[in-house]
């Protein structure tokens, strides 16, 4: 039996070279770290509760030409992703871990188009170590084990960016058209593909610009048609949402338009630099050295917090300069590699300098559509600095380096901690609500900070025992719509005081008193009747 076995092993490592083997196993890596404990450890709130419950309308024949809202503005995306999320959560038998599922395979197949682009652009060696790396930091696994239409971002912005590169390799009317496709696709998921949408015109124009020999008119008609292929893929990738817009009289144009020219309330005091320099610095310390956010900072020491700094910063500026010094040494020998380290920088500047602009809050999940490039850029780092001169002392710091950063990443994995367990909590809360209603019909609010009631809704609609919705007067003239009990979840840490509250499914409610009262997990529950003399 050992015979055999080890005869097994030798055959494996026959029939996959070390290389193969090697991503095999992070692929399996990346996989694990994504889908461990999946629903005790997913998101499960207002915005996920909103999809699950339109996608399953979808599933019932509802379809729809409106996706999410946008974080800021008021607007709407595209609906591509509820139909990404559809056969998932039909599969899953409508268990809300099913499009979560679908997140965390898109992203452990993201890891290997991170090796399959690095392996190309410079050899399968850095490709390893970058695929290495993104597959286990915890920004980046943290938007893979939930369900969200930014989360796709990154497999869909590097298949963009690959194709492009490919095209510029062979040029392929097909390949354009299929970059246009996918654009269409990514700015139903984010409207931060428009950034991505400036890199590849930015790109298509400076590679034709540095590398055609043609006359000048000609090149420019070169470009016009490349983009006219872009934009014909566009609308046809974008093609559910222009419909919503055309039907609409462009309703949401108006909106987004309205936004960028009127909104007066920034969020931010910071000057255009410091916004740079902010992006520049986080895009190396949150995705490549699990670099503790604002929340988490004071938990340890300045001195820690400035070695940690300085780590960063020495990584980040010697990888942006081995980036810029291929471009400049490419430009000048006019070599084949001009392609590779103009894409990477366009991708590079143009995002980080678009950022300057964006005067709210940025969040990491808006890093979505650069999330590979750092790995990229630091693999390639490491893997170079590993052979300078050929040195053994420079292999070793080289190691060092990897595995501090390796050490780093898989301490910060989320689910070391408890998980929160947001589908069970929220079904037994909704199943709790269900028992004290005792079948007859009934109104329901929520009370929070910054939650909205769509997961527990989402869960009365599955079960068939969805709230009356309470209309206004002017729909409803005869109160039809307001029943005879109303059932309120709290989740406000501060005292809970429903009587009186203003929100509108309260004060829609009316007059009432407090019938029942109940501490159910993480939540307090209310039971509102309508108030009579006594």
């Amino acid at each position: 039996m050992a015979k055999k076995t080890s005869s097994m092993i030798k055959n494996l490592i026959k029939k996959y070279n070390g290389q193969n083997l090697f991503l095999t196993l992070i692929i399996i890596l990346a996989t694990f770290l994504r889908l461990y404990r999946i629903e005790d450890y997913m998101t499960f709130l207002g915005d996920q509760g909103r999809d699950v419950l339109i996608v399953y309308n979808i599933l019932h024949g509802h379809l729809t030409l409106l996706g999410p809202t946008s974080s800021v503005g008021g607007f709407f995306l595209g609906p591509i992703y509820y139909y990404f999320m559809a056969p998932f959560l039909w599969l899953f038998n409508y268990n809300p871990v099913g499009p979560a599922v679908m997140i965390a395979l898109v992203g452990s197949l993201t890891v290997w188009l991170v090796y399959k682009f690095t392996s190309e652009f410079f050899n399968s060696k850095i490709g390893l170590i970058a695929a290495t790396i993104y597959a286990i930091s915890p920004v980046v696994v943290s938007y893979s084990r939930f369900s969200w239409n930014p989360n796709p971002m990154p497999f869909v912005s590097l298949l963009i960016l690959y194709i492009l590169y490919r095209n510029s390799l062979k040029n392929s009317l097909k390949k354009l058209l299929s970059i246009g496709l996918l654009l269409g696709i990514a700015m139903q998921l984010h409207y931060l593909a428009t950034f991505l949408t400036v890199i590849i015109f930015a790109y298509v124009f400076l590679s034709e610009f540095v590398l055609s020999k043609t006359k000048l008119l000609n090149l420019i008609l070169s470009v016009f048609k490349k983009y006219l292929f872009i934009l014909a893929g566009f609308i046809v990738g974008w093609s559910p949402f222009l419909a919503f817009e055309i039907r609409h009289g462009f309703l949401d144009f108006k909106n987004i338009f309205a936004f960028v020219l009127h909104s007066g309330d920034t969020g931010a005091s910071a000057n255009y630099f410091q916004i740079i320099n902010d992006v520049f610095f986080r895009l190396f310390s949150r995705l490549i050295f699990a670099f503790p956010d604002l929340n988490q900072i004071s938990k340890f020491t300045p001195a820690v917090i400035d070695l940690w700094t300085l780590a960063v910063l020495a990584v980040a500026l010697l990888s942006t300069f081995l980036l810029f010094w291929g471009l400049y040494k490419s430009l000048k020998t006019k070599s084949k590699e001009i392609n590779k380290y103009l894409l990477l920088s366009c991708w590079f500047v143009i995002a980080i300098l678009l950022f300057g602009f964006y005067k709210k809050s940025i969040y990491d999940y808006y890093f979505a559509f650069i999330f590979p490039l750092p790995f990229i850029m630091v693999g390639n780092f490491i893997y170079k600095l590993g052979n300078f001169k050929k040195s053994k002392l420079f292999l070793i710091v080289s190691g060092i380096l990897f595995a501090g950063i390796f050490a780093i990443n898989i301490q910060g994995m989320p689910f070391r901690y408890e998980p929160n367990r947001q589908v069970n909590q929220m079904k037994t809360i909704a199943k709790f609500v269900l028992d004290k209603t005792d079948n007859m019909p009934y109104n329901f609010a929520l009370i929070s900070e910054g939650n909205t009631d769509h997961a527990y809704r989402y869960f009365f609609t599955i079960w068939n025992k969805p709230p009356v919705t309470i209309l206004n007067q002017q729909d409803d003239p005869n109160r039809k719509s307001v029943t005879n009990q109303l059932f309120i979840v709290c989740e406000s840490p501060l005292p809970c005081h429903p009587l009186g509250n203003s929100l509108w499914e309260i004060a829609g409610f009316g007059r009432a008193d407090i019938a029942g009262h109940w501490e159910v997990s993480v939540v307090e529950v209310y039971k509102l009747v309508h108030y009579k003399d006594k």
